[in-house]
């Protein structure tokens, strides 16, 4: 798979996919720039080789077309900021005055496209929608790994007009090293935490490790599906009632395989989804009626922390409990300080994006643990062994 290292941009317009999907509060100041700051790298190589730069992203979900609050018009500042120019922008993503504005570009310049999730056609993968965007450059270069599962006209189907020069940029292929490091060279004792809402959203990644792991640490909502299949009771605590089957399968499983599963003994309770309610610990096989369990407890955060610390390789995808409520982030907290104690001592940790990234973001703890992903969704789905479109498109060389 060609990178931006092995390219020449002297001259060209490089088209890029990035993944500028950023928060933005209600004024539309942008509250996490980390996808923006990831993809800077890729951007100066281009602009250092002599080459001109054509930003395409999308931005939350539009569902009828464009929306003020998702414009990516309310990055521009930030971004001219960065680069130390002024980078023009184009208000339809394929409309007359984005050809007009990428067929005059100049090297050093940088063209930041209309979010391209105005136009239905780019999540239906639409070859004409693509085509237009191809257009606009002379190489291709995807480094939106946060999107790379997905068949749309931006991340897979636009390859298909630049046969030999389409290439992965810095986010995506550290992303891939990054994962195959856990997937294929994980140093012993390897532990994967596992937290979140749904266990069916995890299920083939937790399938998928049971073959990997020696520890398998459960926490956040997921958890109480599993407590409910050991026979414990939980209240009014989340629960996938129809999940409950393959939650025993799992822990039988895990102990098949020799595999240390460990679900939290006691739990923070609630008698209402708020930070506000009345707070509580006990037994997660224990929670009374009408009270529910929204982070783990003192004795499963200490046992958790012991096992982490004593890692060698640690995976983290998804928090322990509702960490947005400052009552129920401590088991959340308790996990992150362990990863970054484990890592000073040399483990390797990779978070596995969404909610857990932006834990460790929120603490400060970016740079002290190995890798944080930027694609929650696109990371499990490697990791599951499934073939992300995004990336296929760029390895294949028969279109």
């Amino acid at each position: 798979m060609k990178t931006v290292d092995n390219y020449n941009f002297a001259g060209k317009k490089a088209l890029v996919r990035v993944d500028f999907n950023v928060p933005l509060d209600k004024e539309y100041n942008i509250t996490d720039d980390t996808r923006i700051r990831a993809a800077v790298p890729t951007i100066k190589k281009i602009l250092a080789d002599g080459g001109a730069v054509i930003l395409m992203s999308h931005l939350g979900r539009p569902k009828t077309g464009p929306e003020e609050k998702y414009s990516l018009k309310h990055l521009v500042n930030r971004l001219s900021a960065e680069f130390g120019t002024t980078v023009k922008f184009a208000p339809d993503c394929i409309g007359d005055e984005a050809v007009a504005l990428a067929q005059g570009l100049q090297p050093g310049d940088i063209l930041l496209l209309e979010n391209l999730r105005f136009y239905k056609e780019e999540e239906k993968g639409d070859p004409a929608f693509a085509e237009k965007l191809a257009s606009f450059g002379d190489v291709y270069v995807n480094d939106a790994f946060g999107t790379a599962h997905r068949e749309h006209a931006s991340t897979a189907v636009v390859a298909r007009y630049f046969p030999k020069d389409k290439v992965t940029g810095y986010v995506m292929q550290a992303e891939l090293d990054n994962a195959r490091r856990v997937l294929e060279n994980a140093e012993r004792p390897y532990t994967a935490i596992m937290g979140g809402a749904k266990i069916s959203d995890k299920i083939l990644i937790i399938e998928k490790l049971l073959d990997r792991v020696d520890n398998l640490i459960i926490g956040g909502g997921m958890s109480y599906t599993f407590v409910k299949a050991d026979g414990g009771q939980i209240g009014s605590s989340l629960v996938e009632n129809d999940k409950l089957d393959l939650a025993s399968r799992l822990i039988a499983m895990a102990k098949d395989k020799g595999v240390q599963i460990m679900i939290p003994v006691d739990s923070v309770i609630a008698d209402a989804f708020s930070n506000e309610a009345n707070v509580d610990t006990c037994l997660s096989h224990h929670i009374p009626e009408n009270w529910m369990g929204l982070d783990i407890g003192p004795t499963a955060r200490e046992q958790y922390a012991d096992v982490i610390r004593n890692s060698k390789t640690i995976l983290w995808n998804g928090p322990m409990g509702v960490f947005e409520m400052s009552n129920f982030s401590v088991g959340t907290e308790f996990v992150a300080d362990a990863v970054m104690e484990a890592t000073s001592r040399g483990a390797y940790s990779l978070i596995g994006g969404g909610d857990s990234a932006a834990a460790v973001n929120q603490m400060g703890y970016t740079d002290k643990v190995s890798y944080v992903s930027t694609g929650g969704g696109a990371l499990l789905e490697y990791m599951e062994g499934k073939t992300l479109p995004g990336v296929a498109a760029i390895e294949r060389d028969d279109y």
